[in-house]
């Protein structure tokens, strides 16, 4: 999957990917421009995947591998450039609706216009024109000129109807593609990106408002033994377990991403760090508790436990240093047996 190719690539085999990538593409004459760098990477780390095979079958036929493959192979394969391709797309539609509606507003003004005219010169004749004959004809011009003005409003109100809808389904469609870049797709938990944006702006909503902020960062223990053991679709399933627990945990206005792999990162905006350890045991406990079996063939695997560090951050402290001494804390978690919390502040304290 596209999630786990992203993982894969941020993880421990990232260099390695990446060397293979640059001989892969030295021996097939590709030039190694960012974009190629990032096709060839996706090609090694998933060989199976849609586009490993539709790289493949351009080789096997010979053709060269110009900007413009490159380009149609990103739009067709990558998530970001798909992702621009929609927001494209909606842009360009919203902007052929926003042209109709101004086109219509226009006929209608110039309709308006001309029929203020006639009103204006139907006015003047009335003060000189006393013949019935001509009184007639001045009142079917201007029955004749009243029944264009509202056909034409007709047009315009039905064709700014048709445009709020379509305004509103283009909003929705965006709003959806917003969500789908900032949404996991493996854990439905926000993913790295967005957590670095919300991570932003709570540490500055926590300056502004002089309140406490804790952030945390917990790692499922022994993942990679247990993904060679039962393979990566199981491996799979139990990140999506351990995500619910913690999603469940982190809803609103805590925040919960998965953070790469099998880390997950949180955010607790106005909480200190002796309520988050508190979350953290809870978490932690609920999901060492759960005898899981394979989905696939119902069989045991036992039990799975996760390991957290947190740290309080101070006022005005950047995020990346607060964010490290939570990393810091997982790691004496990890380093003290597994399976436990550490309170990054209460390890601080006791060193000083």
């Amino acid at each position: 999957m596209a999630a786990d190719v992203e993982m894969t690539l941020r993880g421990p085999d990232s260099y390695r990917i990446a060397r293979k990538a640059v001989d892969a593409m030295e021996r097939h004459n590709v030039w190694p421009t960012a974009l190629n760098f990032e096709l060839w990477s996706h090609y090694i780390a998933d060989p199976n995947g849609a586009l490993a095979r539709e790289l493949g079958r351009l080789i096997a036929l010979g053709e060269p591998m110009t900007e413009t493959v490159s380009e149609e192979l990103a739009a067709t394969f990558l998530a970001k450039s798909k992702l621009n391709e929609q927001i494209r797309d909606a842009g360009d539609q919203l902007s052929k609706e926003l042209a109709a509606v101004s086109k219509a507003i226009e006929t209608a003004q110039k309709s308006n216009e001309a029929y203020g005219q006639t009103l204006a010169g139907a006015s003047q004749e009335l003060v000189s024109t006393t013949d019935a004959n001509s009184l007639k004809s001045m009142v079917a011009t201007l029955t004749t000129a009243t029944e264009r003005v509202q056909k034409q409003n007709q047009t315009l109100e039905k064709k700014l109807s048709e445009s709020t809808t379509e305004v509103a389904r283009l909003r929705e469609h965006l709003e959806q593609v917003r969500r789908d870049a900032t949404t996991d797709g493996l854990t439905n938990l926000a993913n790295r990106k967005a957590f670095d944006d919300e991570l932003a702006r709570a540490c500055a909503d926590a300056d502004e408002q002089g309140l406490p902020m804790t952030l945390a960062v917990l790692d499922i223990d022994h993942f990679k033994n247990f993904n060679d053991t039962w393979g990566h679709q199981t491996g799979d399933q139990v990140i999506r377990f351990v995500a619910s627990v913690i999603g469940r945990v982190g809803a609103t206005p805590r925040f919960a991403a998965r953070y790469g792999g099998e880390e997950f990162a949180m955010i607790f905006p106005g909480e200190d760090a002796g309520i988050v350890e508190a979350c953290l045991e809870e978490i932690r406990d609920e999901v060492a508790s759960r005898m899981l079996k394979r989905r696939s063939t119902n069989e045991d695997l036992g039990t799975i436990t996760i390991s957290a560090g947190l740290a309080q951050r101070k006022t005005g402290e950047a995020s990346a240093c607060a964010m490290e001494r939570a990393d810091a804390a997982l790691y004496i978690s990890k380093r003290a047996g597994r399976n436990r919390v550490t309170n990054g502040e209460r390890v601080a304290s006791v060193a000083a």
